[in-house]
Formats: C-alpha cells, sequence, structure tokens
C-alpha cells in the first residue's frame, strides 16, 4: 500500500515529515510517496544519514508551498504546484491509498473537499479525532470542518464516526452520543432536538447504537465510543480537552518536583504518569480523519514531529483498509432526508 504525504506540511516540515516517512517504510511495511521540494526532501534525508533514496520511498517535486498565512479557501488553486495540491492529484488519480498532511487545516479541508470530493450524497466533510476519554477513546465528529450544523449533517457524522469507530477502533456496535447540555431529549438547541430525533430513529431501525444525549463530563468519562456535534460545540470540546490536559501536566510536574519527598514520590509513580501521559498525547494517535471524502484524507497535528508523523501514516494506512468508505456509500440512503426537509443554511 502507498501513502502519500505532504512533505512541506506543518511546522517541522520537511525534517520530521521525511523521518517519520522512513520509519513507516522500515516498521510498518508501506510505502510512501513524499510530495515536496525534491532538494530540501533529499537533504533531509542526508543529514540524517540517509544517502540513497531506500526501497519502499518515492519523491514526487512539487516547487511550492501553502504558508499557514494563505487563503485556505483559494491556496490550492493558487498554488498548483504545491506539494498540497500535487499530493492529492495524487490520491484522486489513484497513485496513493490515502493522504497526510500537517499544513495548514482549512487548506486541506478546501482542496480535498473540490478535488477528492465528497462521498455521493454527503452534506459535509467532517474531522473526527480520536480524543481521550475513560473508555480507550472516542471519535469526536465534527470538531470544526462545520461551524453551523443542520440536523441532517449530525445525522450523517454519527452514521460516519460509527463506522470509523467500528472498523478502526475495533468497536463492535459503537456507542454513539449527541454532545448536548444535557440527557434530556428537550435539551439543547432546534438542531440538538431535531438530530436527536433522527438518531433516535436510526437507533430504532438498529442503523446505528443511539444512547441518547451524553453531556461533556460524561463523554470524557468514556460514556460512549462516538461524540456527535456541530463543528462549533465540538472544537470548543476539544480544545477544552486539550488545554485542561497540558494545565493538569504542567500542574502534576510543578507538584512532584517541590522537594525531595515529592521527587520520591514521583518516582514511585513514574510508571503510571508515563502511561497518562501516552494517553493524552495526541501524537500517538497520529492525525485526524477527514470523514465524507471519496478517499482517506489524515490531517496531522501542525507541530506533529517525526513520531507523529509515522503514527499518522498507520492511520492512513488502517483508514485505507478499514472499508468505511465502502459502508459509507453503501448506506447513504439511510443518511439523507427526502428533499423537501433538508434545511438550507
Amino acid at each position: 500500500m502507498k501513502i502519500i504525504v505532504d512533505a512541506m506540511g506543518g511546522d517541522n516540515a520537511p525534517a520530521s515529515n521525511v523521518r517519520g516517512a522512513l520509519a513507516a517504510v522500515r516498521e510498518l511495511g508501506v510505502e510512501v510517496i513524499l510530495v515536496g521540494r525534491g532538494e530540501d526532501i533529499l537533504k533531509a534525508l542526508k543529514d540524517d544519514g540517509v544517502d540513497d533514496l531506500p526501497p519502499g520511498l518515492e519523491i514526487v517535486h512539487a516547487s511550492e508551498v501553502v504558508e499557514m498565512c494563505d487563503n485556505p479557501a483559494t491556496a490550492f488553486r493558487e498554488k498548483k504546484d504545491s506539494s498540497l495540491t500535487v499530493g492529492l492529484n495524487l490520491l484522486k488519480n489513484g497513485d496513493g491509498a490515502a493522504f497526510v498532511s500537517a499544513g495548514s487545516t482549512g487548506a486541506l479541508l478546501s482542496a480535498a473537499t473540490l478535488m477528492v470530493r465528497r462521498i455521493k450524497g454527503i452534506r459535509r466533510a467532517a474531522l473526527a479525532p480520536v480524543v481521550p476519554t475513560g473508555g480507550g477513546g472516542a471519535v469526536l465528529i465534527d470538531c470544526g470542518a462545520t461551524a453551523e450544523g443542520t440536523p441532517e449533517y449530525l445525522l450523517q457524522f454519527a452514521f460516519m464516526g460509527s463506522y470509523y469507530a467500528e472498523r478502526v477502533l475495533k468497536r463492535p456496535e459503537p456507542k454513539v452520543g449527541l454532545l448536548n447540555i444535557g440527557a434530556e431529549p428537550s435539551k439543547g438547541t432546534d438542531l440538538q432536538r431535531e438530530a436527536y430525533a433522527l438518531l433516535t430513529e436510526a437507533g430504532k431501525e438498529g442503523r446505528i447504537r443511539f444512547e441518547g444525549n451524553v453531556e461533556a463530563r460524561e463523554a470524557v468519562y468514556g460514556q460512549v465510543d462516538v461524540i456527535v456535534s456541530d463543528g462549533y460545540a465540538g472544537n470548543i470540546f476539544l480544545k477544552t480537552m486539550e488545554g485542561t490536559g497540558g494545565y493538569m501536566a504542567k500542574r502534576l510536574k510543578a507538584m512532584f518536583t517541590k522537594n525531595l519527598f515529592t521527587k520520591l514520590a514521583a518516582a514511585l509513580v513514574a510508571g503510571g504518569l508515563k502511561e497518562l501521559k501516552k494517553s493524552m498525547d495526541a501524537g500517538e494517535v497520529g492525525g485526524t480523519a477527514l470523514l465524507g471524502l471519496s478517499k482517506p484524507v489524515i490531517k496531522a497535528h501542525g507541530s506533529s514531529d517525526d513520531y507523529a508523523i509515522k503514527n499518522a501514516i498507520r492511520q492512513a494506512q488502517a483508514f485505507a483498509a478499514s472499508g468505511i468508505i465502502e459502508d459509507i456509500t453503501e448506506n447513504i440512503d439511510h443518511m439523507k432526508l427526502p428533499a423537501d426537509k433538508v434545511e438550507k443554511i
């Protein structure tokens, strides 16, 4: 299987992307196409002690780079020879099974939607990160691809998130919850109440395992495997989790380095602290899947190091082999509302 990697995307590009790709080739048995400025990629390889291109690694030259300051909606058109545009064209043409980029989220989402395109019948692609929970992680969908949602969007997010949890996280009959301010069906805005009714119906038909509304606290405890949300609330939920995790890490470090006794205590619980840190590390997951597109695309974190890039490639490999896109395509009729009931925004 070949995975296409945007070698120039992210804060640590191309060095970390190249090292991550090398590790993926060596450890995961996958082939990688690195897309970007050839001379920069070759220099990164040489700096890492690799003089000759190893088997399984390929370079496709792209002279331009989409920068964070570029307009995300038009950058891929204005820079037709960028690593992002060239890489997605390779994916579109079937030269690779999946695409990974740590570059601009907005540019990747816009370019992938217009170039790779959505699955027919899917209204919006969604960002679906796996967030740490007491249940071993949950798929959060959406976390910011679409700020404003409709009940039909949330219905489709629930289906797509459920397929991802089952196929990639290996959760049989994944539990789906609608992120809300209370457990009762009457809670939330019109969006949540109308989505609740659609998800309840889908649950009764046996299409998904809908557990009802879930508050943010219970979602973190691990009550469900899939957290369904509009992109606005989902992004706030995600950023709050990230901020809380960072704050707690700093507090724990300060507490355990306070004096000799706390340092001794830290030594006694070092194993547990490492496990906690690992569970909160986004690099362990690798990246965020863009669900609803006709081909697999993974958005790696902008600050990804080589370990995170390797894991993003592993995630792309699993996504491509999972059959999720086929699941969505085959069940699209159950994920759409009649034309006269579709809300226009």
